[in-house]
């Protein structure tokens, strides 16, 4: 994998880089009860594509078919999820299968968890979003 970005870092990048896409790996169910990154005013979409499935956790067997569809191997590909982890081995795996600038957005979508035992400091509380 390239390297990890914050989140301003990752948006300048989807600012900057028409080619730019964000791929978001959560599940149908954190897309829809929490939200999912907005970027129509960069004229864009994020890819919603899980990368484990709820409710047991599987891996999805076709997320390297779903992920890497319409991609040019060097376009930059950001990675996003609750809070990195998954965003991380997401990419890891695109990595490995030849993409050259893959990038973890490391907050992720809801952030690392706080002390009052809530995620916090992720996209949704900085970046805009589309919430349930």
């Amino acid at each position: 994998m390239s390297f990890e970005l914050n989140l301003e870092d990752a948006w300048k990048m989807l600012e900057d880089h028409e080619q730019a896409v964000l791929i978001d790996v959560r599940t149908q169910g954190e897309w829809e009860n929490i939200g999912t990154p907005d970027l129509s005013s960069l004229g864009k979409e994020a890819r919603l594509i899980e990368w484990v499935m709820a409710p047991d956790g599987r891996p999805n067997p076709d997320f390297m078919a779903q992920a890497s569809a319409d991609l040019d191997p060097d376009q930059p590909i950001l990675m996003l999820c609750r809070s990195g982890a998954r965003s991380h081995a997401a990419g890891t795996a695109l990595a490995g299968a030849g993409f050259t600038n893959v990038h973890n957005v490391v907050a992720g979508f809801e952030g690392p968890m706080g002390p009052n035992g809530t995620h916090q400091g992720g996209w949704k509380d900085h970046l805009p979003s589309n919430t349930p």
